[in-house]
């Protein structure tokens, strides 16, 4: 069934207004007709199961039918903090995260980042193109809420801000294995189930800093290691979202 988000304040009694690109989608796209039944989402976890009511000048009413709170989120809020990668990696690590049941991205300066960001104006672009693939991958996986982009933070500025959240992971690949081995790495994955929140850390092409790994577990961050190969950072954090979305669902 078709999928659409739209604003809480356009959700009234029992009717809501769906406007913008939406309406010429649902019209001349997709050619839905009054009657015809999809679902909208207030992007904030509520899906409600409407029937078109009528088409006017820019808008389509709908009428909800019924309201339930969205089966496709994960019992655990999971923030994946990016390191910057090159190119458009950070566009496709996006589309996935958010397929994969990701709440929050956070990118993040760390000190091998190779990208250099000294342009406001194009920054604010590029973290609109970010929010808008959100969007998209929300829409097409059919999502309960749209998640949050973030500006790109500093590393001491993304530890601060992962410092609120119930737990946080961080995948090392130079990690002693009696420490950070995979029997411990399943053990702290388990143990994320009825935890609220949950950080995840992915380090850039070049990887983390020691000291940048020392400050995280001084910080009581989970030091966790994904196997025996070295993965690529557009390809790390898709690995660790996938286990813990395996896991929790």
């Amino acid at each position: 069934m078709y999928h659409f988000y739209t604003e809480r304040s356009n959700i009234s009694g029992t009717q809501i207004k769906l406007t913008g690109e939406d309406v010429n989608h649902i019209k001349n796209v997709l050619r839905m007709k009054p009657g015809e039944e999809l679902i909208i989402c207030d992007g904030e976890g509520t899906d409600h199961y409407c029937r078109i009511a009528s088409f006017d000048a820019g808008c389509v009413t709908a009428d909800i039918l019924e309201s339930f709170g969205s089966k496709a989120e994960l019992s655990t809020r999971l923030y994946l903090f990016q390191g910057m990668p090159k190119k458009d990696k950070m566009e496709m690590i996006i589309q996935k995260a958010v397929e994969l049941g990701v709440y929050e991205i956070v990118p993040v300066m760390t000190r091998r980042v190779i990208v250099k960001l000294d342009d406001e104006k194009k920054e604010a672009r590029k973290l609109e193109r970010w929010q808008a693939i959100a969007e998209s991958a929300a829409k097409q996986s059919g999502r309960g809420i749209i998640p949050k982009i973030h500006p790109v933070m500093s590393y001491k500025d993304a530890l601060s801000y992962a410092s609120e959240l119930d737990a946080n992971l961080i995948p090392y690949e130079n990690a002693d294995s009696s420490e950070c081995g995979m029997e411990s790495s399943r053990a702290v994955i388990r143990e994320l189930h009825g935890k609220q929140s949950a950080g995840i850390f992915i380090g850039p092409e070049g990887g983390f800093e020691e000291s940048e790994i020392e400050q995280a577990v001084q910080a009581g961050f989970k030091c966790i290691s994904l196997g025996r190969r070295i993965l690529r950072t557009e390809t790390a954090g898709l690995a660790v979202l996938s286990v813990i979305m395996f896991e929790l669902d």
